[in-house]
C-alpha cells in the first residue's frame, strides 16, 4: 500500500496535479491495524488518507450514478461490491432514501470464507449461507420501497461478470451499453469455482490481481439480484471516485457563487396591477 501511494504521488506531481484527495474505505477502514496502517503511509509518504464512512460511500456512489442517469431516470436501485463492503442505494432524487453498506466485499469474503484455490464445495455452501444470512437484514426494506424503474451495478466486480457474460470490452467506449443479467451469468458460477485463480485470470475481462475474488463477487451479485427480485442490471462506469470528484465541484461551486438574489415584497409596491381593457364582441 505504501507503495501503491508513492506511485500515486509520483504520477500527481508529474502532471501537476494542484490537488489530490487521499481516502481510505473499508478495506482499511475495518482493520484491526488501520492506524498502524495510516501511521506508516503517513511517515513514508508524508500523506494521510481520510476515513470514509460505509455510509459515506453509499451517498458517494449514489450521487456519481444518478449524475450520470440524469433525474428523468426514475427510481434507481444502485448496488456497489468493493473489496471490504458492498453498498446498497435506493431513491429517485438528490439523496437517497435508503444507503447501506453491508461486510459483503469480494476480497473479505475471499479471505473470511474460500482460503483454498480453487475452494471446496463446503466453503462455497457456506460462504452463500452467510450471504444469504446478511442480505436478509435489507432486502424486506428494499421491497417495502416499491420497484426500482432501474437496477444498476458498479464496481469492478460488476464490469468483470457483465464481460464475462459477453458485454462489449472496454476498448469500445464508455458510451456503449453493458449489461449484466442473471441468465446469461448464471452458468460462469460453478464455471468460476471448478478454476483456480491462475485459470480465472486467464478469462476475458478478468484481471490477475481479481481472479482470486472473482467467484466470491459473482456469488454476492448472484444472491443479491435473486433476493431483490432483479433479473438484469445496468452497469454504470462512474462509481464512488466519480462521486467524489462531483461532491468536490458541487461545494466548491455553492461556495464561490453566490447570487446576489433579492426579495420582492408585495406589500411594499405601490399602485395596482395594469388592468386589459376589455374588448366588446
Amino acid at each position: 500500500m505504501v507503495q501503491a501511494t508513492g506511485r500515486a504521488l509520483a504520477a500527481a506531481r508529474q502532471s501537476s496535479v494542484e490537488q489530490l484527495f487521499a481516502f481510505v474505505t473499508s478495506a482499511i477502514r475495518d482493520a484491526a491495524n488501520r492506524h498502524q496502517v495510516l501511521d506508516r503511509l503517513e511517515r513514508e509518504t508524508g500523506i494521510r488518507p481520510q476515513f470514509l464512512s460505509g455510509q459515506d460511500e453509499a451517498r458517494l456512489t449514489y450521487l456519481a450514478v444518478r449524475s450520470r442517469y440524469g433525474w428523468s431516470a426514475g427510481r434507481l436501485l444502485v448496488v456497489d461490491i468493493g473489496g471490504g463492503s458492498m453498498e446498497i442505494m435506493l431513491g429517485r432524487d438528490a439523496e437517497p432514501e435508503l444507503a447501506v453498506s453491508l461486510p459483503l466485499g469480494a476480497g473479505l469474503l475471499t479471505r473470511e470464507f474460500l482460503p483454498d484455490d480453487p475452494p471446496t464445495g463446503e466453503q462455497i455452501s457456506a460462504l452463500r449461507k452467510h450471504i444469504r444470512d446478511t442480505l436478509r437484514e435489507v432486502v424486506d426494506r428494499i421491497r417495502w420501497e416499491g420497484e426500482p424503474a432501474r437496477a444498476i451495478g458498479t464496481s469492478k466486480t460488476f464490469k468483470q461478470l457483465a464481460r464475462l457474460a459477453g458485454a462489449p470490452p472496454q476498448r469500445k467506449g464508455p458510451f456503449v451499453r453493458r449489461a449484466l443479467s442473471a441468465k446469461d451469468f448464471g452458468d460462469w458460477v460453478p464455471r468460476l469455482a471448478a478454476k483456480c485463480a491462475a485459470k480465472r485470470s486467464k478469462l476475458r475481462g478478468v484481471s490477475r490481481a481479481r481472479a482470486r475474488q472473482v467467484l466470491a463477487g459473482a456469488l454476492v451479485v448472484k444472491a443479491t439480484m435473486k433476493a431483490l427480485n432483479t433479473t438484469s442490471v445496468e452497469i454504470c462506469p462512474w462509481a464512488l471516485r466519480e462521486g467524489i470528484m462531483l461532491h468536490y465541484l458541487q461545494t466548491k461551486l455553492d461556495h464561490i457563487r453566490e447570487l446576489p438574489l433579492q426579495p420582492v415584497r408585495p406589500g411594499e409596491i405601490g399602485g395596482s396591477p395594469r388592468e386589459e381593457p376589455s374588448r366588446s364582441s
